[in-house]
């Protein structure tokens, strides 16, 4: 144990040093950290540090027990950044916006599972994309599910590190963000239950859900509230109160992740449900600093060592990669931004919108990795999604600030509390 400890050590200064390193090409080149992040995983993975040295790359990352400390380290990054987004989530900004909200989730959703599921049939015939034995609805949903999926995590710190936080769009891309990758995992969830051949499944997913959302934003929002007054009387973040949310915190990531909901949704909903004001602010600068400098990288890293883009090989793959990425940017962002324009929504910010949810990152690499050790879909298809994933999300940025980031008005930046005072450390790199 002495020794997978001291070896998570320096997988821990690579992998910073590393993230720090492209972060900061990546900034120079007009993409956010976290886009930067995102492609640092799949340096050190076997897509390039393996190719070119695949003997340092299994040295600093070996299957076995240093693996698994580092997974579970990123994933507690994760929670811990996601129950961030939520703490300053302000849901009124959008309150006016509620039709918006749900025809652009609508769209982000249905649109990519119809799309989905039209390119699902040739690709199951052909047998090269779905393992064998996967009946039709089940690559249709699945196939879906990953085309309608935002990247949540990064989609929060675009947002935030476009100064976004706070503000009426930012707030609507986040609900919509979130809105749509619950009801993508909760379609995963029937995907693996049709595929288990256990429905009861996705129905304790799906109920469950719904049921720690509707108590946790009502009786469990009252019982928090008590938190804030405490915070605010002493004037400081104690430690009991610190440890209480930690505890919570911990617990609604693992209730939600055993129902088959993904941790992060527990996490997230968690904060939304905690007090907003002197308590959000103390606790987000005593905890965001930690998380998105040393914990969140390792989520990212971790997810980019599973990627191996080398297996997209030949032009007819390579056709077959277009034609999903055609067909992802159509059911995603170009349905999302057509949807907030019906709406109402200038065109502009509709189009920003639009850029933002068609970010898929590493939560669609979840589902994939999800997909792959299901044997539902094949390392091909695994890895051709990989390539969508990536190249949605290094659109975002781009287009975002060719329609709106240049014509924002600069008079003065969001002075909401979101990943609030200060800029985060991965910000300001």
């Amino acid at each position: 144990m002495a020794t997978v400890a001291v070896h998570f050590f320096l997988e821990l200064a690579v992998i910073i040093a590393t993230c720090r390193f492209v972060g900061l090409v990546s900034q120079r080149l007009g993409q956010p950290q976290v886009v930067g992040e995102m492609v640092a995983g799949v340096l050190l993975g076997p897509s390039l540090l393996g190719r070119m040295a695949p003997g340092v790359q299994h040295q600093l990352f070996p299957p076995g027990q240093a693996n698994t400390v580092l997974c579970a380290a990123a994933q507690i990054g994760l929670v811990l950044y996601m129950f961030l987004v939520g703490l300053n989530f302000d849901a009124n900004l959008v309150r006016h916006r509620a039709g918006t909200a749900v025809a652009v989730s609508a769209a982000g959703i249905l649109t990519p599972l119809a799309l989905g599921a039209l390119i699902a049939m040739p690709m199951l015939a052909s047998g090269r994309f779905f393992e064998k034995g996967v009946p039709l609805a089940l690559a249709m949903m699945f196939l879906g599910a990953a085309i309608a999926t935002t990247a949540f995590p990064m989609l929060a710190r675009i947002i935030f590190e476009q100064r976004l936080s706070g503000t009426p769009l930012g707030t609507l891309a986040l609900l919509c963000g979130a809105t749509d990758d619950a009801l993508s995992w909760c379609i995963l969830a029937v995907v693996l239950a049709i595929h288990r051949g256990t429905p009861g499944t996705a129905a304790i997913a799906i109920v469950g859900g719904i049921v720690y959302t509707l108590v946790l934003l009502t009786v469990g929002r009252k019982a928090l509230a008590r938190l804030g007054w405490r915070s605010e009387r002493e004037n400081a973040l104690s430690p009991p109160v610190l440890s209480t949310v930690l505890i919570l915190l911990m617990a609604c990531a693992w209730f939600t992740d055993t129902i088959g909901i993904y941790a992060i949704f527990g996490a997230f909903i968690l904060g939304v449900a905690m007090p907003s004001g002197f308590f959000a602010q103390r606790l987000t600068a005593g905890v965001e600093p930690l998380v998105t400098t040393l914990l969140l990288p390792l989520f990212f890293v971790y997810s980019g060592l599973n990627t191996q883009i080398g297996l997209v090989n030949s032009p007819a793959l390579w056709a077959v990669t277009a034609g999903i990425l055609f067909v992802s940017i159509a059911g995603k962002g170009i349905a999302c931004t057509l949807a907030a324009w019906l709406r109402k929504v200038p065109f502009r910010e509709s189009v920003a919108l639009g850029s933002l949810m068609n970010a898929r990152g590493l939560i669609e690499l979840i589902l994939l990795n999800i997909g792959l050790q299901a044997g539902i879909i094949t390392p091909t298809l695994f890895s051709i999604l990989v390539l969508v994933a990536i190249v949605t999300t290094l659109m975002a940025t781009p287009i975002f600030d060719v329609v709106y980031g240049r014509h924002r008005s600069t008079a003065a930046p969001s002075t909401a509390p979101a990943m609030n005072g200060a800029p985060s450390p991965s910000a300001a790199a």
